[in-house]
């Protein structure tokens, strides 16, 4: 047997040999394979003694974690600091996705080329991209909470090709349609129309709204809760992203405002919007009676209740700019609020063109200034760009 200061090699009954060291612990560990001859298992001892020096050693016992187990682990530890909802989806794709693929395999078993056909079978299953995109990084995000415990060294879910989400494009309504939509609504369903549209509110923090959230007289409205449905019960909590803002109200949206708290409880916890039980609407139930019928009415097909909040982002965008949109809107990244709501105004585009238009060199102008006068480069009847934008 030859011996290390670091570990020893010794050779079997069999006449292979095997490598044994002692971990940053002081524990004996094995080499999980034995060698062909004695010169190979030192040069592995070598390779794991620099590894150690290096402080890249990793427990091998610690990668024998099943997924199933790290997954609630890591579930358990991230789910304080997730929104309700996002909690709920998260437990819901590990229940779903991850744990039926990789549950009873070690964490350190699963590979890359493991990681690409499960995407391939979600394909196949005909699972919508976007659910293929959320189950593919929750697995990522609990792979490298494994990285980052020393479980394994490197994530398997690297180099995975992920289906394409669709393009889809919001319907954005011109303010007589919105016009149209509203006085097709009963009430106090029009008013909170009104709201998605001229106030650019999520559905859910329209319908968390209470009393305790306006200050009419100032013409403001707070957005400081949102509520959600996770398995058909409601759960208040805050805006999207912890967005809470503080959105200026046009005159008659506040005059409605203020008739409609004349019928409401006077506590300041009241909710604005409830159904028939004095709850918060079902969005669903909302839709199919209310919303959908109204949208029918109104003869606009195809649009939903967050196509206003995408209408209102493209109408304030059009007149004061992005970062303006993206402020009520509550996006902290004005980025955002162009790549999923913001549009260009149907029409506007032909009055860029105009405003940029320049006569042709060597055109003459008829009347005054005679023949031959020059047109471009200070002249008055030149059209000059307006030197404004939405951005």
């Amino acid at each position: 047997m030859v011996k290390r200061h670091f570990g020893s090699a010794r050779e079997l009954p069999s006449g292979r040999w095997q490598a044994r060291y002692r971990d940053p612990e002081g524990r004996r560990r094995t080499a999980p394979m034995t060698f062909k001859n004695k010169r190979d298992a030192v040069r592995w001892l070598t390779l794991k003694e620099a590894e150690i020096a290096r402080g890249e050693w990793l427990d091998p016992d610690a990668g024998k974690t099943m997924v199933k187990d790290w997954s609630a682990r890591w579930l358990a530890s991230a789910g304080p600091s997730l929104k309700p909802k996002t909690r709920a989806l998260y437990a819901s794709l590990i229940k779903t996705q991850i744990e039926p693929a990789f549950g009873v395999l070690q964490v350190a078993e699963v590979r890359p080329i493991a990681v690409s056909e499960w995407v391939a079978r979600m394909v196949g299953r005909g699972l919508s991209p976007s659910r293929i995109r959320q189950a593919y990084i929750v697995l990522s995000q609990i792979m490298t909470s494994a990285v980052d415990n020393d479980l394994i060294k490197a994530s398997p879910c690297r180099g995975v090709k992920l289906p394409r989400l669709p393009q889809t494009e919001p319907r954005i309504l011109t303010p007589e349609e919105v016009d149209r939509l509203v006085s097709s609504a009963r009430r106090p369903h029009d008013l909170l129309v009104q709201l998605l549209a001229f106030g650019g509110l999520r559905v859910g923090e329209a319908f968390a709204l209470r009393r305790a959230h306006l200050d009419l007289d100032n013409g403001r409205l707070r957005v400081a809760e949102a509520v959600v449905e996770i398995a058909g019960k409601h759960v208040f909590g805050s805006p999207k992203s912890h967005q809470r803002r503080e959105i200026t109200l046009p005159a008659f949206l506040v005059d409605r405002l203020r008739a409609h708290l004349a019928d409401l409880d006077q506590a300041p916890e009241t909710l604005l919007f409830t159904g028939r039980t004095g709850k918060a609407f079902h969005y669903n139930s909302w839709r199919r009676w209310y919303f959908d019928p109204a949208a029918e009415k109104a003869g606009l097909v195809d649009v939903t209740p967050h196509d206003l909040r995408a209408t209102h982002a493209t109408w304030v965008a059009d007149r004061h700019g992005v970062m303006a949109a993206a402020r009520r809107l509550g996006h902290s990244n004005a980025s955002v609020t162009t790549r999923h709501y913001a549009r260009a105004v149907e029409a506007r585009d032909a009055e860029i063109a105009d405003a940029l238009d320049r006569k042709p060199p060597g055109a003459r102008k008829e009347g005054a200034g005679g023949p031959g006068a020059r047109v471009g480069h200070g002249g008055d009847e030149e059209a000059q760009p307006t030197g404004e934008t939405t951005a």
